[in-house]
């Protein structure tokens, strides 16, 4: 009986471990994003990125917000409906992955195209992709090095 009930929970985290995160979780967990995480909260676009989705997050790491004069951040971080915009700019539906990435504009969450280019690395507008195919339940995140504006 101990036997069966180990292998039962034993099997249970098993599960609960192999379980992918939302797009926000992995982010999150990542350890990079803290800014952003930050900055979906005050533009209360956490449960959104938790939803069904799928989404393709074009996710800036801290050092890419801290390129943003700090003045500059703070005061984005309070307006909430250009915070929105900015956030909604990084974000495009359905699931790209690195290896479906044509170079074009792709029009964001936002409204507003981005343009991909793939000449010398893949770049989003003027931030460089760092990183891709973070892979979360709801999702991908490719990491890039500055944040991007809307026009």
């Amino acid at each position: 009986m101990k036997r069966y009930i180990l292998t039962t929970l034993l099997a249970a985290v098993v599960s609960v471990s192999a379980h992918a995160k939302d797009i926000v979780d992995t982010a999150v967990s990542a350890g990079n994003f803290s800014t952003l995480a930050t900055a979906l909260k005050a533009a209360d676009l956490v449960d959104t990125l938790k939803g069904k989705g799928p989404f393709t997050v074009f996710a800036p790491t801290d050092a890419a917000f801290a390129k943003i004069p700090k003045a500059d951040l703070e005061a984005l971080l309070k307006d909430k409906a250009k915070l929105t915009a900015v956030l909604t700019y990084h974000v495009v539906p359905g699931k790209v992955m690195a290896a479906d990435v044509k170079a074009g504009k792709v029009k964001t969450v936002q409204g507003s195209p981005i343009t991909i280019t793939t000449n010398d690395g893949v770049k989003v507008n003027n931030a460089k992709v760092t990183a891709t195919d973070i892979v979360a339940d709801n999702g991908v995140i490719h990491v890039i090095d500055t944040v991007i504006l809307p026009k």
